[in-house]
């Protein structure tokens, strides 16, 4: 996927819900962490085609793209054991988008979050739980909202925001259009104009609290504790 496409999805991409429903709330999430100091640190921890960054830059002090080898975009690199040559307690700002369900441990790549990470620094992340399969390269992992407060919890970190996109009737559709559009690629722009519009529909009948049990789409705002 394009990060233009990331950035600005129209009706008729098969993701359309979810892309502009995840960059509303990163955006929004990261004005809000900048507001008072525009001088902050942002770690992109596997930025892929960093989609955000030409809205995110503006508003932080430096922008640090960090990913595999193979992403020629990142100035920072690693390896599939997510570990860096980043200095402990570097940035005040780590962000996390859709990167989870594809690194080969998830307690690793946590845990190397929070040691580059200051104290009272703030993840940002975001990871699927209902979800079709996407390697890129890999793809391993999905959460319940109870697995995924877990996982990340048990790195260290303490969840200050978990937000929910996509309950489960929106969840539903979306995989019943993946599965169609598998089988009739030729059609994937009308089925996903039609589909994605069910979804917007679908979506009013789950409260929030709903979607935080049960979503396609988890974000979780984490701190490292201040010793």
């Amino acid at each position: 996927m394009k990060g233009n496409d990331r950035l600005n999805p129209t009706i008729f991409h098969t993701r359309y819900v979810h892309l502009k429903r995840l960059r509303d709330a990163t955006i929004k999430i990261i004005s809000e962490l900048t507001a008072s100091d525009k001088n902050l640190l942002l770690v992109d921890f596997g930025c892929g085609d960093m989609p955000y960054r030409s809205v995110i830059e503006p508003m932080v002090g430096k922008y640090l793209g960090v990913d595999l080898e193979m992403n020629p975009k990142a100035e920072h690199h690693i390896d599939f054991d997510s570990k860096t040559t980043l200095p402990d307690n570097y940035a005040d700002i780590i962000l996390s988008n859709q990167v989870l369900e594809h690194v080969d441990t998830p307690s690793g790549y946590l845990k190397e979050a929070l040691r580059i990470l200051k104290p009272g620094g703030t993840i940002i992340l975001t990871t699927h739980g209902y979800w079709f399969y996407h390697p890129t390269p890999n793809d391993y992992w999905r959460w319940t909202s109870a697995g995924l407060r877990k996982t990340v919890e048990a790195e260290g970190f303490k969840i200050t925001k978990f937000h929910g996109i996509m309950g489960l009737a929106a969840s539903g559709i979306q995989l019943f259009q993946d599965a169609i559009c598998n089988k009739l690629p030729i059609l994937k722009p009308p089925i996903a104009l039609i589909m994605q519009s069910l979804i917007l529909l679908f979506d009013k009948w789950n409260s929030q609290p709903q979607r935080d049990r049960d979503a396609s789409l988890y974000i979780v705002l984490a701190q490292k504790p201040i010793e």
